[in-house]
Formats: C-alpha cells, sequence, structure tokens
C-alpha cells in the first residue's frame, strides 16, 4: 500500500503561530485566557488547558492582571474596545489574512457597497468580519442567496476558509442580483491548496481520510470535498477513529487535515494505518 499525505495537511501559519503564542505567554505568565478555544480542535485545547491556557466566557472571568490571547479567528470589536477600555494584558493571535479580510470590508463599505459575507452563521471568524462594518449580510448556502432582492451595487468577501465551489456558486447567483458587484476573493492561499491536493488525492486514491475534529467547519468541508469525489473517505479525530475494515482492498491512501490538526495526530493516524497493514510507500503529495 501507498500512503499519500496532502503537503498543506494540518496547521495553516495563522493556526500554527496562535497555538505556539499560547503557549509562550502561558509560560511567560503562568496562565493565559482565552475567549472560546483557540482552535476547533478538541485534542489541543486539552494540552492548552494542561500547561494554564484557559478558555474563559467573557472578560469579566479574567483575573486582573493576567493576560487575554485574541484567537486567530478575529474577535469582535466591542470586545477589543471593552478589553481596551478595562486596560487589560491583550495577546493578539489575529491571523494576518483575517486582518486583511477585515481591511477590505471596510474598503468596500467606503464605497457606498451593500456588503455580503459568504460565510458560517455563527463561526467566530465571521462574527468578527461582519463587527468591523455597520451592517452586513451574512449568506453561507446557495438557497440564501436566491431569496435576497436584488440590488444596485454590493461587495463581497468570504471566510477564510469557504469552499471554492461554494463561493463561486452564490457568486454567480448574486450576479443576477446586483447591477455593481465587487468579489474580493479572500479565501486564503492554504485554504485553496489544501482543497486542491484533497481534491486530487480523492480523486486518484482508492481510500481517503480527513483528519479534524467534527467542530471544524474548515474539515467538515474537506471531508465533503472528499465525499462528492470518492465515496470511500471518511474523517477521523485521531488514529484511534481508523477502522481496519477501510484498508481492505485498498492501494492507495490520501490523507489530509484540517487548519486545525496539528502534526502529531497527523502522524499518529499514518502509525496507525502502519500497523494495520503493510506500507509499501509514504509520499508527500504537492
Amino acid at each position: 500500500m501507498k500512503i499519500f499525505v496532502a503537503k498543506n495537511a494540518g496547521y495553516c501559519f495563522g493556526v500554527r503561530d496562535a497555538v505556539k503564542l499560547a503557549y509562550d505567554t502561558a509560560e511567560d505568565n503562568g496562565d493565559v485566557y482565552m475567549l472560546g478555544h483557540i482552535v476547533h480542535n478538541e485534542n489541543v485545547v486539552e494540552k492548552l488547558d494542561e500547561v494554564g491556557a484557559k478558555v474563559v466566557d467573557s472578560l469579566d472571568q479574567v483575573p486582573d492582571g493576567k493576560p487575554i490571547l485574541f484567537r486567530a479567528h478575529g474577535t469582535h470589536t466591542d470586545t477589543w474596545e471593552k478589553a481596551k477600555n478595562k486596560d487589560m494584558n491583550i495577546i493578539d493571535a489575529t491571523c494576518p489574512l483575517v486582518e486583511e479580510i477585515h481591511d477590505e470590508i471596510k474598503i468596500l463599505e467606503k464605497e457606498g457597497r451593500k456588503i455580503f459575507i459568504i460565510g458560517d452563521h455563527g463561526h467566530d471568524e465571521v462574527v468578527g468580519i461582519a463587527s468591523q462594518i455597520e451592517n452586513a449580510t451574512i449568506i453561507a448556502t446557495p438557497d440564501e442567496a436566491r431569496a435576497l432582492r436584488k440590488t444596485k451595487k454590493a461587495g463581497i468577501v468570504s471566510q477564510s476558509t469557504q469552499t471554492i465551489e461554494n463561493v463561486q456558486e452564490i457568486i454567480n447567483i448574486l450576479m443576477t442580483k446586483v447591477f455593481d458587484l465587487r468579489f474580493v476573493n479572500t479565501i486564503c492561499f492554504p485554504t485553496k491548496r489544501n482543497q486542491e491536493q484533497l481534491k486530487e488525492l480523492a480523486n486518484e486514491c482508492d481510500l481517503m481520510i480527513v483528519i479534524g475534529s467534527f467542530t471544524s467547519a474548515n474539515s467538515k468541508r474537506l471531508t465533503q470535498l472528499a465525499k462528492e469525489r470518492n465515496n470511500n473517505s471518511y474523517q477521523v479525530t485521531c488514529a484511534k477513529d481508523v477502522q481496519e475494515s477501510w484498508l481492505s482492498n485498498v492501494n492507495s491512501v490520501g490523507i489530509s487535515a484540517g487548519a486545525s490538526t496539528p502534526d502529531n495526530i497527523i502522524n499518529e493516524v499514518i502509525e496507525k494505518i502502519k500497523n494495520i497493514t503493510r506500507v509499501e510507500k509514504e509520499m508527500i503529495y504537492e
């Protein structure tokens, strides 16, 4: 059997930097506090908790003098303002690519456009993006786009981890409803590359495994893309989820992972496969 691992599988640089910053801050200060989980991965959250990275529901739960870490997804502007007014020790782990989306949506608003955000309702990143301007309409599905009224002038950004297919379909619908439409492609490069590699692997391999938490929208989207191309596709959170029966009569396995999945979990899944069956070759797929 051959194993092909997508080169861009797992942590993107934004998540990797945020997790490292959480570890470093906890080490320097004894602990650090976060509004919600830093990444949508239970294994990572558990390990961070062990070193002193604590999850709280509000800024009021952060002890005086202790640092508050704002996550890679971005943070609502009201929360930023409240933290500054309380003179809190803010550790900003916002992904630079998410900050670019914040900048782009403000430019579109200044142009006098109605603003559409293609993204998941309630997702931390989408909430943070929408808070940058006065009034944004969030569109998650093509059906939601079809239900919108026609408008003269609009601008579009997207959540950084959206699938290209979903964004394209929604834009095609909005093109029939908006006279002057401007789209800024804010799907981040690591997401694009990971999706491209996954789609190729799903088409070429007998079995496709996506590693990531079921709380991760990014991982679930990758699984959806895989299943659309290969019925023999599965999502796992860790090595223990891999079933021996999946590997029967399989000559090639493709592996990808969501942006919240650390390298050690990917490696453990690979080792589990090697323990189940003989692997002739393991390769990085670019």
